[in-house]
């Protein structure tokens, strides 16, 4: 069984045609990856000049015709790769050097490499784009590729090798699936997991050393913070999720509790998308063949509807609509909770920062008052009594005649954060559970809209 591709070669930006043909052909006869030049053949040119033979023709068919292209195909190369364990090196050259005879008709100079680098051998053929005679260039037709590809596997089965079964459309693979990239965040909780269930450190200083031994750069201090080699960002352990934070790990290396690793979930899929407006898509120019495609996805998508719809025990248009209402309540409920939470912890953090500034200019304007309102004095504390004077204002505009202690200040945010820390994953799920019923919602409308105009139209005729 043989893969092949069919490439044109073409000069790069900046360098010569002599350059690039050099280039191309002392990649491919490596010595370190064609077991030092032995599995190295070629057609009507040496493998040691095979590049100057080729610019050599191409100056003669410049003399010959007179004809000389900016941007034209300096060679043609084939890949050629073999199912692994079937076949030698040595038949895999003596199969590519078939396939360049007979596709190029012994008109063309070629080079075949045969590559073991890799785990299934593979040939590289570069062949001339300037003919032997120099009077004419090799010009790639339509569908070649295809043409490389059947010529293959006549040569493989010839040679009693396996060919590739052509699948129908259906049963072809859509895409490649890659697997989810792991995040930054996740690979450190991952190397955190190692090191308190494996290796078990006596205390969190112990814990860092091990951290900073796995390539961690650790950053000591109020919020004790890592970062990667390749991070650019330092990462608070806070941040990580439950049973990440430094109290958390300083828990459990004390044995007050256990560390479970953290489980990540997959993005949950839809169970439906909204249907296509077949009427709105015609008239801006879709044709036919798209009509006919968004009917049967309509169709589809209508169906994965009605199935959530019966497992939410929706019967009827009336129900859809008193469920769609709680639910918006519901979300907007939420989300006016959280925004007067992130209101007032606003307000908490300019109060707070006031208050500070307040206490640290104090000394500064009670000498300026003494001073007299000096300018001078104005001049040497501006930014101090300038800060003071805010504060001030601020105390007057919130019409406070005490001022709040600050750690009740801070004792009133935490409660707050930690409010909207728990309100979010109801917030979410009220969100995803309105969006999923408008969509339904939506749906239904538009699956009876389209209903009805077929009859109204069969009405009128």
């Amino acid at each position: 069984m043989a893969a092949t591709r069919l490439i044109a070669l073409h000069k790069n930006k900046g360098k010569s045609v002599a350059a690039c043909l050099k280039s191309r052909t002392d990649y491919v006869q490596n010595p370190d990856k064609t077991e030092q030049g032995e599995l190295v053949s070629s057609y009507e040119c040496s493998p040691l000049t095979v590049d100057e033979e080729f610019m050599l023709s191409k100056r003669q068919y410049e003399l010959a015709t007179g004809r000389r292209q900016k941007s034209d195909v300096i060679a043609y190369q084939i890949r050629q790769s073999f199912k692994p364990g079937e076949i030698t090196a040595e038949e895999a050259n003596k199969v590519g050097y078939e396939l360049a005879m007979r596709f190029t008709k012994g008109k063309y100079a070629f080079i075949v490499a045969t590559h073991t680098d890799r785990e299934h051998i593979h040939n590289h053929i570069i062949y001339n784009s300037t003919a032997l005679d120099s009077t004419r260039k090799f010009r790639d037709f339509l569908l070649s590729g295809l043409a490389v590809q059947r010529l293959s596997d006549l040569i493989c089965l010839e040679h009693q090798l396996s060919v590739i079964e052509i699948k129908p459309y259906r049963e072809r693979q859509k895409r490649t699936l890659y697997p989810p990239k792991e995040s930054n965040r996740d690979k450190l909780c991952s190397v955190i997991d190692g090191i308190l269930l494996n290796e078990k450190p006596m205390d969190f200083e112990i814990f860092l050393k091990k951290l900073e031994q796995q390539g961690y750069e650790v950053k000591r201090g109020k919020h004790t913070s890592v970062k990667g080699a390749r991070q650019k960002r330092f990462i608070r352990f806070r941040t990580l999720g439950t049973g990440y934070g430094e109290d958390e790990i300083k828990a459990v290396i004390a044995g007050e509790a256990e560390h479970r690793p953290h489980q990540k979930q997959p993005p949950k899929e839809q169970s439906f998308h909204l249907l296509v407006d077949i009427q709105a898509k015609l008239s801006e120019g879709k044709g036919e063949g798209y009509a006919r495609w968004t009917k049967r996805y309509n169709l589809k998508e209508m169906s994965k509807t009605l199935i959530f719809l019966q497992e939410n025990k929706i019967g009827s248009i009336e129900e859809m609509q008193e469920r769609v209402n709680a639910a918006t309540a519901r979300y907007h409920e939420l989300g006016d909770s959280i925004k007067a939470a992130e209101q007032r912890m606003a307000e908490i953090a300019v109060l707070r920062a006031h208050i500070v500034n307040y206490a640290k200019t104090r000394p500064v304007y009670d000498a300026y008052r003494k001073a007299g309102y000096s300018k001078k004095f104005l001049e040497e504390h501006r930014e101090q009594i300038t800060l003071h004077k805010a504060a001030k204002v601020a105390f007057d505009e919130a019409s406070l005649k005490k001022l709040p202690k600050v750690k009740e200040l801070d004792a009133e945010y935490s409660a707050l954060l930690s409010q909207k820390k728990a309100a979010y994953p109801a917030y979410r799920k009220a969100r995803d559970e309105m969006q999923e019923l408008k969509k339904a919602q939506k749906n239904v409308e538009l699956f009876f809209a389209e209903e009805k105009d077929p009859k109204e139209k069969s009405q009128t005729r």
